[in-house]
């Protein structure tokens, strides 16, 4: 049996060490990390103990009668302890949804953590939410990712860009100041989407402020002036492009492949993943950029997949 027990800001460190040791943690379910937009969702996260050993935690918060796992994180779901079990996991799922229906709570909308991200195989609550739950697929979200250690195999319209950034005199540069990449990021999504960065500037500064060795900004400099950008967001397993964009002069010179080169061939080998993240434009994971798709292949990438599930209670 499982004490669940919701989470309160003064169990901020006890969460926090849980997370940095859980085997699919990463620093987005750090309480300073999740915290920054707690103002928008109303906050159910929960913790579960066992013999008072706490074995997962999981991040959610309720609208209306729905309980999601989580609408602010890019991924989401149980986070586990290593000595947490199959036959624990599907109990703890059995007592999760009492807990639920206790307070409410009519179906879950459960946002999967991808297994690139895993420091361990940590599928046990994939197995719960089929059999457990009867769990359906209401969203699939398409992502571009490359095993780095496997080696890159760039398209040739990939090198060619490296060549020519090279001969226009760009240089690449790890930066601490966004003020003059969220000016090209924004100016671009505007133009080409009508839409704004997740993040603001004051939101990615105070972030990278809390998570200066997880959240780094690179940047593509001709004469002086800022004309592309990535920025990264490092765990233990993967290397995850969180934004990338260019000013029109930085695409016609291949700015974003001399940084990709940059990171990928010097900064980054040793790691296992890279992750350009996703390539879709609509919530459900619908309506694939192709362009965009056809981009990050050209680095070698391939498809991975971020699901959501639904279930009654």
């Amino acid at each position: 049996m499982f004490d669940i027990i919701r989470y309160t800001p003064d169990k901020a460190d006890i969460w926090n060490r849980f997370v940095a040791e859980a085997k699919n943690g990463t620093f987005l379910f750090d309480r300073n990390y999740m915290d920054y937009h707690s103002d928008r969702f109303n906050d159910h996260s929960l913790m579960f103990y066992e013999k008072n050993r706490l074995l997962a935690v999981l991040p959610g918060h309720i609208s209306g009668d729905g309980y999601f796992t989580h609408k602010g994180l890019t991924y989401g779901g149980l986070l586990m302890s290593l000595q947490l079990s199959v036959v624990q996991t599907i109990e703890l799922f059995k007592q999760l949804n009492d807990y639920l229906r206790s307070i409410g709570i009519k179906r879950v909308y459960y946002k999967c953590i991808p297994w690139i991200y895993h420091r361990f195989p940590a599928e046990e609550d994939l197995y719960a939410l089929y059999h457990v739950c009867k769990a359906r697929m209401v969203a699939r979200d398409y992502s571009t990712n490359i095993f780095l250690r496997a080696g890159l195999r760039w398209e040739r319209v990939r090198r060619r860009g490296v060549v020519r950034a090279q001969k226009a005199g760009l240089t690449v540069r790890r930066s601490d100041h966004y003020a003059d990449f969220w000016k090209v990021l924004s100016d671009n999504l505007g133009n080409k989407y009508g839409i704004k960065p997740v993040h603001s500037l004051q939101e990615i500064e105070l972030l990278r402020s809390r998570f200066p060795e997880n959240i780094i900004l690179y940047e593509a400099v001709k004469d002086g002036q800022v004309i592309a950008g990535v920025v990264l967001y490092l765990s233990s397993q993967v290397v995850h492009a969180q934004y990338s964009s260019a000013t029109p002069e930085g695409k016609s010179l291949g700015a974003i492949d001399l940084i990709y080169e940059q990171i990928m061939l010097h900064d980054y080998v040793n790691y296992p993943y890279f992750d350009f993240g996703r390539s879709t434009e609509n919530p459900d994971g619908s309506g694939l950029n192709e362009s965009l798709a056809f981009q990050k292949e050209g680095f070698g990438g391939r498809g991975l997949c971020y699901d959501i599930y639904e279930y009654d209670l």
